[in-house]
């Protein structure tokens, strides 16, 4: 496969895509896309019941992708990393790390709730970076691949109980960021994707409007598409792109004075 575009073209080799969060939601949706263009899938998740209900159904619906199912626990970068050597040891070096695995809780300081900060930055930000550590010698051996992180436009400003989701999609996106300057001269790409509202699991808990809801299925052919222009920074749907750039230059005084009223995220566990 040529180096200088990380999606197949006709009559190549088709793409090897290794997903973290892939048994529902936004995870899902992206694992259906590349097996219906008959990718090699690395799919990741907690839920291995799940893994193998999509792998069965992929064996009729998409002959002609590949899949390993890969049950793991982002937050255990141990097991993680051995699920990255079993994909290449089977598969090689992937063309593309989607490190897509994420939780919501709504969190409250002063609310004996540090538990639920700590278990929200471990998948959003660390699970992260122990999807892309095991995969960034091969790659940088190769002078090939693609590295993909989900973070949100929850990010761009901090939303007052979501505390927790809002800084560790901060901090991914961030640290997304860094790792571009990082591995650029070693020919590896890094891709940020920043949904807005997208209909999943997750957000079918929110009791709260939701602008500018995007279904799941062309919101995961948009990353695709983003992914194959190796695009540095993506947010869907566009008309979050607009409302997210706003937020950002609000003057905090104004900010803060909005956010009062702002609804908050359920607390509790989330799919």
């Amino acid at each position: 496969m040529s180096s200088s575009n990380d999606t197949a073209a006709p009559g190549a080799a088709p793409l090897k895509v290794f997903l973290t969060g892939a048994s529902s939601g936004i995870g899902l949706a992206l694992a259906q896309h590349y097996a219906a263009q008959g990718a090699t899938l690395g799919l990741v998740a907690r839920r291995a019941e799940s893994l193998s209900a999509f792998e069965a159904q992929a064996a009729t619906q998409f002959p002609n992708a590949k899949i390993m199912v890969l049950p793991a626990d982002v937050r255990d970068a141990a097991t993680l990393a051995s699920a990255a050597q079993l994909f290449i040891g089977r598969f090689g070096c992937p063309d593309v790390v989607i490190a897509n695995a994420g939780i919501s809780e709504g969190a409250v300081t002063g609310c004996g709730e540090l538990q639920t900060f700590d278990a929200v930055m471990a998948t959003n930000y660390l699970g992260m970076v122990a999807t892309f550590e095991p995969f960034i010698a091969e790659m940088s051996m190769a002078r090939h691949g693609t590295l993909v992180g989900i973070g949100s436009v929850a990010g761009v400003r901090g939303l007052p109980g979501h505390g927790a989701y809002s800084a560790s999609k901060a901090a991914a996106m961030t640290y997304l960021e860094s790792l571009r300057g990082e591995l650029r001269a070693a020919g590896i790409s890094v891709v940020t994707i920043a949904p807005g509202y997208i209909r999943t699991p997750m957000t079918d808990t929110n009791a709260f409007p939701m602008p500018f809801l995007m279904d799941a299925a062309p919101f995961a052919a948009k990353v695709a598409a983003a992914i194959e222009r190796r695009s540095r920074y993506s947010v869907f749907p566009w008309q979050m792109r607009i409302a997210s750039a706003l937020l950002h230059l609000l003057p905090r005084s104004i900010y803060d004075t909005v956010m009062q009223k702002a609804p908050r995220k359920q607390r509790g566990p989330q799919p």
